[in-house]
């Protein structure tokens, strides 16, 4: 049994050819004549490592911690299939594996190999640093924290200056070196991942100029804010994603020839998958994390081809997740699943597009709680603003790439563990990793059947209700913290709690007569760095027009009068994060 799984970052359906994308991917419309594609694929947790935690464990993450590695308790399906007596090899250039949040993942294979150069990935050395130039409004400490990423990535692209140096041309290189070695063996596994086409959008000039664009125009780094980059560069920045889609499309084409060349299509599962998608300008936003989870970031492309069945140019309906993929695997090599894992073998729905599950849940940790049937999607928010009620869970504390800081591990406390820690006590911290407040975005409701673009979001209290059920009785078979209940207010569920707290979230906690909680929330914080600068509420608020809603435009003009340099900086970039509420 043979097993090769394509996986590239960031991927987003809405570009792709078979999901009606304009980008130019004429082998993703090959794959998809010759696999079963899934229109109703969900992610789980985001975004990268949660994501690749899920790939392992076949289990959520994002209910009970952030970023991290895997657990000393965590299940491994590439480890068990290692034990299982299959070869599984990683080849990547997703240079998370080799943070801190993520060094426990790439050791659970047989063996992996890291092909160095990805998004500032500290791998050429030189001393004397290039000038960047960055579009976005951030503050000089922000700016310093980026530019260490976005100078080392000029550095790394120095040393890529052909297409044969590119990362992604050398990680599916490796993969097909590998596919050449191996192809005369059996019971293998071949991961073969792309960071592309996640930002920076570093595209060859091959694949920018089927867009008319040229490399001086934009250096790839989109900011993850609203408005941004901004205005006439909007369309600019999506043919860039739109080549680097373009250019991964290649590669897949090269892997899919590489497979019949050596006589190993026709035996051989092989699944194209993402993590997760992106928003270019869809409701307003850009990038990921810090917006509501609309469906350009959740509900992702993926295709696979298993020769079991031979279910080729067919589209499936039923609901699938991330984690059902370990469980497809595991299935695959007749390797028998552990009792932890609640990710469920795709062959049926392969074959027959049996029902895989009638819910899947997904997001973030400490921000909404989604969860979706296919045919709509309900987002829940927590009932209090900030992050109490909110604790992560774990034994190995660590962030993309840096430890816990010692501060925030005075105040833990011994947890007696969930259903999948196999007996261990875990740490429990207070959270102050999080997602901006995603409270002041409210419960949505979206009917995917009339509204799949999610433009309007429906009030209707005994669906809610229905999804708000359907949610606690996911959220109990996960094992989810008993705090999380309280927090959503999924502890004791009925009509007029519901209706208690869209009337209380409707209303402002007003220092002014706002427009809406965007800029109530901005004010607060204008508010808060007035007093870190000495100055005093009262004279800020005077400065508002007296008896008026206070609008965004006042929201901008009140840091103008009263903020200079870094500080105001600093305000512009948060308060354009703030103001959101859609």
């Amino acid at each position: 049994m043979k097993a090769v799984m394509l996986m590239f970052d960031t991927l987003t359906r809405h570009h792709l050819a078979p999901y009606g994308g304009e980008a130019i991917t004429p082998n993703f419309t090959r794959l998809a004549q010759a696999s079963a594609q899934f229109d109703r694929f969900y992610v789980g947790s985001m975004p990268c490592m949660p994501a690749r935690r899920e790939l392992h464990t076949g289990r959520y993450n994002f209910l009970h911690r952030s970023w991290g590695p895997l657990e000393p308790f965590d299940f491994s399906t590439f480890q068990a299939l290692r034990q299982a007596g299959i070869h599984t090899h990683l080849v990547t250039d997703h240079k998370h594996y080799w943070r801190d949040g993520g060094a426990t993942y790439h050791t659970r294979y047989s063996t992996f190999e890291f092909i160095r150069g990805q998004e500032g990935d500290c791998w050429k050395g030189q001393v004397e640093k290039p000038t960047i130039a960055w579009q976005g409004l951030e503050d000089e400490d922000t700016l310093r924290r980026r530019s260490g990423r976005m100078t080392q990535d000029l550095v790394n692209r120095a040393a890529m200056p052909a297409q044969e140096d590119h990362y992604t041309h050398r990680t599916i290189q490796a993969g097909m070196d590998f596919l050449e070695a191996n192809q005369h063996q059996d019971n293998w596994f071949l991961q073969i991942e792309c960071f592309d086409p996640h930002e920076p959008f570093f595209v060859p000039e091959k694949y920018l100029a089927q867009y008319g664009c040229t490399a001086d125009e934009f250096d790839g780094w989109v900011p993850y804010y609203c408005g941004a980059p901004g205005g006439q560069n909007d369309e600019k920045v999506r043919k860039f994603y739109q080549a680097l889609v373009t250019l991964c499309d290649d590669y897949l084409g090269q892997v899919m020839d590489k497979l019949k060349a050596l006589n190993l299509w026709d035996d051989t599962l092989f699944i194209v998958c993402t993590d997760h998608g992106f928003l270019l300008g869809e409701h307003q936003w850009w990038g990921k994390n810090i917006m509501p989870v609309y469906n350009e970031i959740a509900n992702t492309p993926f295709f696979i081809r298993d020769p079991r069945s031979r279910s080729y140019g067919v589209r499936r309906q039923a609901l699938a997740q991330t984690i059902d993929i370990p469980a497809t695997l595991l299935d695959y090599f007749d390797v028998p699943p552990p009792a932890s894992m609640t990710g469920r073998p795709l062959r049926e729905a392969v074959a027959h597009d049996a029902p895989v599950r009638d819910y899947a849940l997904f997001g973030y940790f400490g921000g909404h709680i989604n969860i979706t049937d296919g045919d709509y999607v309900y987002m829940r928010c927590p009932r209090e603003e900030g992050k109490g009620r909110l604790y992560e869970y774990t034994l190995m504390p660590t962030r993309i790439d840096s430890m816990f800081n010692v501060s925030e591990l005075q105040n833990i406390a011994l947890h007696p563990g969930f259903d999948f820690t196999q007996g261990a006590q875990v740490m429990q911290i207070p959270a102050t990793f999080g997602y901006l407040n995603p409270w002041r975005f409210g419960d949505k409701l979206f009917d995917l059947r009339t509204d799949p673009g999610q433009t309007v979001s429906l009030a209707d209290g005994e669906k809610t209700l229905h999804y708000a059920q359907a949610m606690r009785a996911m959220m109990q078979a996960h094992d989810a913290p008993s705090e999380l209940y309280i927090r959503f207010e999924l502890d004791a569920i009925g009509a007029a709690r519901e209706s208690a707290f869209a009337e209380r979230w409707s209303r402002l906690n007003l220092l002014a007569e706002c427009e809406h909680h965007g800029v109530e929330e901005a004010l607060r914080f204008i508010l808060r760095a007035g007093q870190a600068q000495g100055i005093s509420r009262d004279v800020l608020l005077a400065h508002l027009p007296e008896g008026k809603t206070v609008r965004e435009a006042e929201i901008f003009s009140l840091i103008d009068a009263f903020f200079k340099g870094d500080p105001h900086r600093a305000l512009v970039y948060q308060i354009r994060l703030l103001l959101r509420t859609a």
